[in-house]
């Protein structure tokens, strides 16, 4: 009767402000800006949408529910969305872990808590092991969208380097406007497909390794085309100097002297690279 009637305008009630806040698109506005901060500047990124919506969530329960100081929240919120995105948190049975959050979450009472909780779940995701083993294992793929490629692309632009070869920030490419017909960047292989097809490597899988990948610009990628390395870095080398080159290396996760390495050991050191690459961009989104 009237009990349960003043139940439902509760629920109503409670629901007209949960939507309110979802809708708001000054708080979408204000969560999608952290992604662009995470390195997450374009959607084609994030291989789960689902990280977008549950992280939205996470980011309206820390600023109205647990009324987490906004630089604090925003601190937290890009930490989060960078490992949750490389570690594919909310890939596989999303509901089930999403449920099992927002069920954690309901013993939390204050902005302290809902920190210390987002940290502790970071902390067991991001461990020593993770980067020298577990993440240079991923990085062991073809996949075009591996999270873990996305994670390594995103943190190039949290640290803001150039692409290789180049002074400009690869994040520049990334933007509304940045391409006309053609893509203004393509990923190429460092060791050409046709070079690696020459000296009989010539499974798919082996040749199109996500380590065996960088972004260039449209100039360059067409100048390297089929080269191997042996013959463009030289050019390159020449025009940077070796100050530059040392730079442009350690920027790009290229092992120095890459040219000259076999293929496969150029593959396995240079996931090594890349999962410092990662580490680095963390440790920048962490200060």
């Amino acid at each position: 009767g009237e009990f349960s009637k003043q139940i439902q305008e509760e629920n109503l009630a409670i629901f007209r402000e949960a939507l309110g806040r979802v809708l708001d698109l000054n708080n979408w506005h204000a969560a999608m800006n952290l992604f662009v901060e995470a390195g997450y500047r374009s959607s084609t990124l994030i291989s789960s949408k689902n990280a977008v919506m549950f992280t939205y969530v996470l980011y309206l329960m820390g600023k109205h529910d647990f009324k987490v100081p906004a630089l604090e929240l925003n601190r937290i919120i890009k930490r989060w969305i960078f490992v949750s995105t490389i570690t594919g948190f909310y890939t596989g049975s999303v509901e089930s872990d999403a449920e099992a959050q927002y069920a954690d979450l309901r013993d939390i009472h204050s902005a302290d808590e809902f920190v210390q909780y987002l940290n502790r779940t970071i902390e067991t995701r991001f461990t020593e092991d993770y980067f020298t083993h577990n993440l240079p294992d991923e990085l062991n793929s073809s996949s075009s969208q591996s999270p873990a490629w996305f994670g390594y692309i995103a943190a190039f632009n949290v640290l803001g380097y150039p692409m290789l070869f180049s002074t400009t920030p690869l994040i520049h490419y990334f933007g509304p406007g940045a391409s006309g017909t053609k893509n203004a960047i393509d990923k190429h292989h460092i060791f050409p497909k046709h070079y690696l097809e020459k000296i009989g490597i010539t499974a798919e899988r082996d040749r199109n390794q996500i380590a065996n990948f960088t972004y260039l610009d449209y100039a360059r990628n067409i100048d390297i085309s089929d080269n191997p390395p042996s013959a463009y870095v030289a050019r390159y080398r020449e025009k940077l100097g070796e100050e530059g080159y040392a730079l442009a290396c350690k920027q790009n996760a290229l092992p120095e002297n890459f040219e000259t390495m076999d293929y496969f050991e150029f593959l396995e050191k240079r996931r090594i690279l890349m999962a410092e690459i990662i580490r680095l961009a963390f440790e920048k989104l962490s200060q």
